[in-house]
C-alpha cells in the first residue's frame, strides 16, 4: 500500500515538473514555457535572477554581458546581446531563451520563434518599479515565483536602508553628476533620462548632469562643459577603455568642468550600476556613499 501511495505522488511530482510555466513578458505577450531544463540567457541581470531563484544549474548559455555570480562563466558565450545570431543560440539546443526586450537584431528573436524555442523578453524600465518587474517576469518565466517574491522583498528591505542611510547623512543639496559611457576614446557618449545608470545616479540621490538629453548621445566638449557636474560616473570597463582615470582627464572638455578640475570621479562595476535588478539598493546605497562621503576618485565594486 504505501509503495502504490509512493509511487502516486512520485507520478504527481513528476507531473507537476512537467507542468508549462506561462508568463507575461514584456511586449504584453502571453509566453508558455513547456520546459526550464535548457536555458539560454541573452542579459546580464537575467542571468543574476536566474541564478538568484535557483535555476542557475539549467542555464546552458549565456551572453557576454553575464559575468555574474562568477560559475556563469563556465557556460558557452553566444556573443554580445546587441549583436546575436539565432545559429549559434539555436546551437545549444536551448528549451527557453531568455533576454531583456531591446536585444538585438530584432529579427533574430522572430527566428527563434519559428523554430517553437519559448522566447521570453525581460522589461528594462530603470526604475525601482522596473527592478520588480524584471525579477517577477524572468521567476515566472522559471515558475519559480516565490523565489521571486523573496527576492522583491529584500530589495525592499535595502531600499529602506537606502532612505534611511541618506537621511542620516542629509546632503546640503544634490550634487550635479553626469554619466559618461566609453568604449575607448574614439566611442564616447554621455547618457541622460532613460538610461540604466542615469536612474541608479537619480535613485542614489543624485542629480542628472545631462538635462535635456534622452538615452545617449556622442559625447562632445561643448556638452561636458555645459553640464557642469560636480562628480563624473562611468562604468569601470568604460574607464580602463580610455586609460584609467588619467586618461578620461585628458578627454575634451572634462578638465574645465567641476568635477573634472577636483579629480572627482565614480567607477562602478557595469553589472552592478547598469543592470537595475535585486542588487539594486545596495547598488545606489554605494553610489551615494562614493560620491556624497568620498574626496576624488573612488573605484567601486559589488
Amino acid at each position: 500500500m504505501k509503495r502504490k501511495a509512493f509511487g502516486l505522488l512520485a507520478a504527481l511530482a513528476t507531473l507537476a515538473w512537467a507542468q508549462p510555466y506561462r508568463v507575461v513578458d514584456a511586449t504584453g505577450r502571453e509566453v508558455v514555457v513547456p520546459s526550464t531544463q535548457r536555458i539560454v540567457s541573452l542579459d546580464g541581470i537575467t542571468t543574476e535572477i536566474l541564478f538568484a531563484v535557483g535555476v542557475g544549474d539549467q542555464v546552458v548559455g549565456r551572453d557576454d554581458s553575464s559575468y555574474y555570480p562568477p560559475e556563469v562563466l563556465q557556460r558557452p558565450s553566444v556573443g554580445y546581446q546587441f549583436r546575436l545570431s539565432a545559429e549559434g543560440i539555436l546551437s545549444l539546443r536551448p528549451t527557453l531563451v531568455i533576454g531583456r526586450e531591446d536585444v538585438r537584431p530584432p529579427q533574430v528573436v522572430e527566428q527563434l520563434r519559428a523554430t517553437g524555442v519559448s522566447v521570453v523578453l525581460v522589461p528594462t524600465e530603470p526604475t525601482v518599479q522596473g527592478a520588480k518587474a524584471k525579477i517577477r517576469v524572468v521567476a515566472q518565466a522559471v515558475g519559480r515565483g516565490t523565489r521571486g517574491e523573496e527576492l522583491v522583498r529584500r530589495l525592499e528591505r535595502d531600499l529602506l536602508a537606502l532612505e534611511a542611510f541618506k537621511a542620516q547623512q542629509a546632503p546640503k543639496g544634490k550634487l550635479r553628476a553626469l554619466f559618461l559611457y566609453m568604449r575607448g576614446p574614439q566611442t564616447l557618449f554621455v547618457c541622460g533620462e532613460g538610461a540604466t545608470p542615469v536612474g541608479m545616479m537619480i535613485l542614489a540621490g543624485l542629480e542628472n548632469a545631462a538635462k535635456g538629453i534622452r538615452e545617449c548621445r556622442p559625447m562632445t566638449p561643448e556638452s561636458v562643459v555645459a553640464a557642469r557636474p560636480d562628480v563624473i560616473v562611468t562604468f569601470k570597463k568604460g574607464l580602463d577603455s580610455v586609460g584609467g582615470l588619467s586618461g578620461l582627464l585628458r578627454l575634451p572638455g572634462i578638465a574645465q568642468t567641476p568635477a573634472g578640475q577636483r579629480g572627482k570621479v565614480v567607477a562602478m562595476d557595469d553589472l552592478y550600476l547598469g543592470s537595475f535588478g535585486p542588487r539594486a539598493g545596495k547598488a545606489a546605497l554605494d553610489l551615494f556613499r562614493a560620491a556624497y562621503l568620498q574626496e576624488g576618485f573612488v573605484e567601486v565594486a559589488p
